[in-house]
């Protein structure tokens, strides 16, 4: 088994805390000598004391995470890759494990670089075609919001019990969650309407109006996703903006825009799927994603999706990663629960039976796949379509278990990514059929 050093966090919590060696050995009931072994790191760090630095300091375990010092070195590895000179891997194990803050600062610098390239290649794009209005181009938000998921390992407590306990009382109530929640929206003076779906939105509400139009083609549960998404924006604004007040979304608006959907979405999945009853039906059913379809009455999707939040430290679930890819690779959505790491440059192993779901339309592959760092993981992936109906409307397809960037299509189904020649036009009020909406051609609005 491998062993933990964690000399550097500890002396660095002890600095934090204005303490002494034989103050924090007292408070932790240590001795002195022992401490000091651990802060030298001639002693592994234990369960039995990290649940002692947890009870006496109230410090969260899971900044001693392995898992963490995994992501933390998978990102290094990633962006040292070009170095002058290779930086071996048990020095990046050195730095992610004993000093996580330069190595934080590494991969800060690193994104600094990226985006720096990223605004070449779009002034490059403007010079070669003539593009001149285009708006300057900014740190991508989706990826920076996928990363404040990440860091919460997709799991929000607070949310989370709020919209089980709004499940318990909707329940309580008996009939269908989608009439409830209407009545629900009916407290707040907002009227809830089915509308022509050629407005290019599942869900668009008027705040001066009060009026909340949803698209026809919507099915039951559907419906009340966006139904308790516009639920979380009224009722659960001041939660979801103390979430997001957090350095990580500072002064960028359309990455807190951007989060504060993205938490109202996790609102909405969890009050269709409570926590407790999900996780109960779940563990009793083996994790049959299908015949959790069939419990719950919600898509192959939405059940993966949910799996991949069952983080609750008393009553935690299997740990999954959730990903959505097309057919030509783009990943549209993912969302973790482990210390998965994806690249952010480059493609997708052509191995990974994802690609393979595309090929066995809905029949459900299993995978079992060796990391470089010898971690195992089994992926389970199915392809779904979806689409609005209709001889001429497309349908989209994904598999469940960079091109897209400089297309201006801009309702393209398949849309993994935003034009980089357009500035992002976020809108809480709106769901949209795509995934992301532009700004106009000759807009000069800016996402800062």
């Amino acid at each position: 088994m491998k062993k933990t050093f964690m000399g550097v966090k500890l002396r660095k919590l002890r600095a934090e805390r204005g303490m002494s060696q034989i103050a924090l050995a007292h408070a932790l009931g240590l001795s002195p000598s022992y401490l000091n072994q651990l802060e030298q790191n001639q002693r592994p760090l234990t369960v039995s004391v990290l649940l002692k630095i947890n009870r006496a300091l109230g410090v969260d375990i899971q900044e001693f995470s392995e898992d963490e010092e995994s992501r933390l070195m998978a990102g290094l590895k990633q962006a040292l890759a070009d170095a002058a000179e290779p930086v071996a891997l048990p020095e990046l194990q050195e730095v992610a494990a004993q000093m996580p803050a330069l190595g934080r600062a590494v991969l800060a610098l690193h994104r600094r670089h990226l985006e720096a390239m990223e605004r070449i290649e779009m002034l490059s794009l403007r010079l070669g075609d003539g593009r001149s209005d285009a708006a300057t181009p900014v740190a991508m938000p989706f990826e920076v919001v996928r990363d404040f998921f990440f860091a919460h390992k997709n799991y929000f407590d607070v949310l989370d019990r709020s919209a089980e306990s709004l499940a318990a009382e909707a329940d309580a109530h008996g009939g269908r969650l989608t009439d409830w929640l209407v009545q629900r929206l009916g407290r707040h003076g907002i009227r809830v309407d089915w509308t022509d779906s050629a407005q290019q939105a599942k869900r668009s509400f008027s705040p001066q109006r009060k009026t909340l139009q949803l698209a026809p083609e919507l099915d039951a549960s559907q419906q009340a996703f966006q139904l308790g998404t516009q639920l979380a924006l009224l009722e659960q604004a001041d939660t979801i903006d103390r979430l997001i007040d957090v350095p990580q979304l500072s002064g960028d608006a359309a990455s807190r825009k951007l989060a504060r959907i993205g938490l109202a979405n996790y609102f909405a999945g969890a009050l269709l799927l409570p926590y407790e009853p999900f996780r109960s039906a779940a563990e009793s059913l083996r994790y049959d994603i299908e015949l959790l379809e069939q419990r719950f009455g919600v898509g192959f999707e939405t059940v993966c999706h949910r799996l991949s939040t069952l983080q609750r430290l008393d009553a935690p679930g299997v740990p999954f990663f959730f990903v959505r890819v097309d057919r030509a690779g783009n990943i549209s959505k993912r969302q973790s629960a482990t210390h998965f790491h994806f690249s952010r440059t480059g493609g997708t192993c052509p191995l990974w039976n994802v690609y393979e779901a595309f090929a066995q339309p809905d029949r459900i592959l299993a995978q079992l796949s060796s990391m470089p760092d010898g971690r195992r993981y089994l992926w389970v992936a199915r392809s779904i379509s979806r689409g609005q109906g209709g001889y001429e409307s497309p349908r989209r397809t994904f598999s469940i278990g960079m091109g897209c960037k400089v297309c201006e299509r801009e309702r393209c189904p398949q849309r993994a990514f935003p034009y980089v020649g357009r500035a992002l036009d976020i809108d809480e009020n709106q769901s949209r059929l795509t995934p992301y909406g532009f700004a106009p051609p000759h807009s000069q609005a800016r996402t800062r």
